[in-house]
């Protein structure tokens, strides 16, 4: 799918999202445009997605030391993304455990953190993508995903208006799932002002695509320096 097409889609999505009589054809879409980007391992779609396009002649060099213009690494963009997503699917919108938190994702990816990294300066982003066991990044990414396909396909119109209670706010705060930097802090009360359709069309979605794309820009710059 072409990054046009998508944003198109997307459009279409946030006007019908909240409708009763498209809901099934706004939930039907909404799979479709997470399934995009995230690996196609991960919904077992066959066309090639946005997060495969990544991917493709990357070497852990690239992945690790490549930034772009915001200092931010490949490992780091797909970290961040991802772990908003867990936090904001399952805490916010699902109120039920995150998928970081249902195994040994934490030592297995070797993560010096446990929040989003909205804190992180240019050095420590350098410190953390070294460390980081990068397979085990795409596990955890791919279940992820495969959670917010469950949490989506069990909403409700009545749920897509339902907004985020201050307890499940509060929560987040209590399991440092966000840093309270000024930098990183913010987040809390972002969320706190949409409702569950509003989390699903940015941090689930247009997020992914934010920081896809930063990491293709630092992809070329890396593959441009590595030459």
């Amino acid at each position: 799918m072409e990054l046009k097409n998508w944003n198109e889609k997307l459009k279409l999505l946030k006007s019908i999202i909240l409708k009763q009589d498209e809901f099934s054809e706004a939930i039907k879409l909404c799979l479709e445009l997470h399934a995009t980007v995230h690996a196609s391992s991960m919904s077992h779609m066959n066309e090639k997605t946005f997060e495969d396009e990544l991917w493709e002649g990357l070497n852990e060099e690239i992945i690790r030391t490549a930034i772009n213009s915001k200092g931010r690494t490949i490992a780091y963009g797909i970290w961040h993304s991802t772990r908003i997503e867990d936090i904001t699917m399952n805490l916010l919108v699902d109120d039920s455990e995150q998928v970081i938190d249902r195994g040994d994702f934490i030592k297995n990816i070797n993560a010096t953190i446990y929040d989003t990294g909205n804190e992180l300066t240019e050095e420590e982003i350098l410190e953390f993508s070294k460390q980081i066991n990068i397979e085990e990044l795409k596990r955890y990414r791919i279940e992820v995903g495969r959670r917010t396909e469950e949490i989506i396909k069990k909403l409700t119109t009545t749920d897509m208006k339902r907004k985020i209670p201050k307890e499940r706010l509060q929560r987040v705060i209590d399991k440092k799932a966000v840093s309270e930097d000024e930098s990183a802090v913010w987040l809390i009360d972002f969320w706190g002002r949409k409702n569950v359709s509003g989390l699903i069309l940015m941090p689930a979605l247009r997020h992914h695509i934010v920081h896809i794309n930063e990491s293709i820009a630092a992809k070329k710059r890396g593959y441009i320096f590595n030459h």
